[in-house]
């Protein structure tokens, strides 16, 4: 058992929308042997969209709308990635895929250096000591100076990085990488399907100079010789506690710097680590199967109408068709196909060991956050839902397709795209996402998955947040003041519904032994 866990990798891969996340994952597989040819996303010539994109809205907008769950092996080694849509209008489903992972990959864009959206996920992470390895993409093409990007890293990321390969130039000129790692030298050929070949070249051998040329050689050995007078010595312990992130150069659409990237990353990122829940920590090892549910996807084939819960194994191990104990429902339940992914091919497993993702069919039983065990009451905690701060009201478009429409919303909320509140007062739908691409995905699923139309209409909230109170005199005032901005969600918790921040603050002066909560866990 300890043998199949030190060999899981399972991580997932973050980035600012466009730094190339999906074209990494991508060549990822590429040298796992499960593609043969990489689709280039924005060619035409090439019919063929990323593997890891596979909902109908991905392939027309090239942008990732949910995490998609792929599985290789490579030298003796089992990887797991998650790849994770960038676009800030879906962070929801990235925060909370950073609960499965033990370590993250992060893509940086040469010419932007760290964005908006970076700075957030590494939050995330550092609230997790998740170990972090950055991987700096489109060396071909011009950007900022290698230093600056080391400098803005440590600064907008608020960690220590240590590079582990350098850039020969960059852009047009670009020549390949330094392995600092291997200590050996990678000349760049442009080639989306190829691998670049290798050459161990001694850094003050004259050979050298004949492979890229006496002014860049030269520059070459004085990046290095900073680069060692300046950066600690590179230490494993370092990087698995979260402190130092390691950093690689290269072009992932070119295939180039990725085989690096990947070789280290298997030798130096976590297997499996203990996990917490609200009653103990959990060890991968212990003989009994424990796993929580951290999402859930509507539709991944369209022709059945099937959910499927993604179940991260967090010790023991899984064997199908064994009873476990469904926690929250405290129900015995037996699944008779567990699956694992390649994207939306999957294939149906015997066994799963900690670190492995498994998907479960799911007929409604789930929610986001749900435990399986073997008996044991346990409670795996860490996957909030936000107070969303968009709004709207959602209007059946065609009265003869209701019984759809019910389905499609109850599903797809299920999914934690978006969350639902019933208003007290009008008894209408109200919608909450937090960004305004949910709200086209929504419809645009429910036309295409579940043959419904729907329509919005505008809602002028400013936020949403979920009441209690011990004082049960002081709650049913509350109620009876603010009677036409009450909602209850999904779940029958009580929800106050803000119109704007002053009334927000009033209330919260106004009646004091109410707590207003702006996450779902409380």
């Amino acid at each position: 058992m300890n043998q199949e866990i030190e060999r899981r990798r399972t991580f997932a891969i973050i980035s600012h929308p466009d730094a190339g996340k999906t074209t990494l994952t991508e060549k990822l597989l590429l040298f796992g042997g499960q593609i043969q040819v990489a689709g280039a996303v924005k060619s035409n010539k090439i019919r063929k969209t990323a593997t890891s994109d596979w909902m109908e809205i991905e392939k027309q907008r090239g942008i990732s709308v949910t995490t998609s769950v792929m599985e290789f092996d490579y030298n003796d080694y089992k990887v797991n990635i998650l790849d994770t849509p960038g676009h800030q209008d879906f962070a929801e489903d990235t925060f909370r895929t950073l609960t499965a992972v033990d370590s993250a990959i992060i893509v940086v864009d040469g010419a932007k250096g760290v964005e908006a959206q970076t700075r957030k996920l590494m939050t995330v992470c550092r609230m997790r000591k998740t170990p972090v390895i950055v991987f700096i993409n489109k060396m071909d093409r011009e950007g900022k100076d290698p230093f600056d990007l080391l400098d803005e890293l440590e600064e907008e990321l608020q960690i220590k990085v240590r590079p582990l390969s350098w850039p020969i130039n960059q852009g047009q000129r670009f020549k390949g990488v330094y392995n600092i790692y291997e200590q050996n030298l990678n000349l760049f050929t442009p080639d989306k399907q190829r691998v670049t070949e290798k050459v161990s070249v001694a850094l003050d051998s004259t050979e050298l100079e004949e492979r890229v040329g006496k002014e860049d050689a030269q520059q070459l050995r004085d990046d290095l010789e900073i680069i060692e007078g300046v950066y600690p010595e590179f230490n494993r312990q370092t990087y698995l506690d979260a402190e130092v992130a390691p950093v690689f150069f290269g072009s992932a659409l070119n295939n180039f710097g990725v085989k690096e990237l990947l070789d280290c990353f298997v030798e130096i990122a976590p297997s499996p680590r203990p996990t917490k829940a609200e009653e103990r920590d959990v060890q991968p090892d212990e003989s009994k199967f424990t796993g929580f549910i951290f999402k859930i996807t509507a539709n991944i084939d369209p022709n059945h109408r099937s959910c499927i819960a993604f179940c991260k194994v967090c010790s023991g191990k899984f064997v199908r068709n064994a009873p476990y104990l469904h926690v929250r429902q405290d129900k015995t339940v037996r699944f008779s196909s567990p699956t694992q992914f390649m994207a939306q091919r999957k294939s149906t497993i015997d066994e799963a060991w900690p670190g492995d993702i498994v998907g479960l069919p799911d007929n409604g039983i789930f929610k986001i956050g749900d435990t399986l065990t073997e008996g044991e009451q346990l409670h795996f905690r860490g996957l909030p839902s936000f107070s969303p701060e968009m709004f709207k009201y959602i209007e059946n478009a065609d009265p003869m397709k209701t019984k759809q429409l019910e389905k499609g919303i109850a599903q797809l909320m299920d999914e934690g795209v978006a969350q639902l509140f019933i208003n007290q007062f009008n008894g209408r739908k109200l919608i909450g996402t937090v960004g305004q691409l949910q709200f086209e995905v929504i419809q645009y699923r429910l036309e295409n998955e579940y043959n419904a139309k729907c329509r919005w209409e505008p809602a002028s909230l400013y936020k949403a947040c979920w009441i209690e109170s011990d004082d049960a005199a002081q709650l049913e005032t509350f109620k009876k003041r603010k009677y036409q901005y009450l909602a209850k969600d999904r779940d029958g918790r009580d929800v106050f519904l803000a119109d704007s921040a002053y009334v927000l603050s009033m209330a919260q002066q106004d009646f004091e032994h109410i707590k207003f909560h702006f996450t779902s866990e409380f």
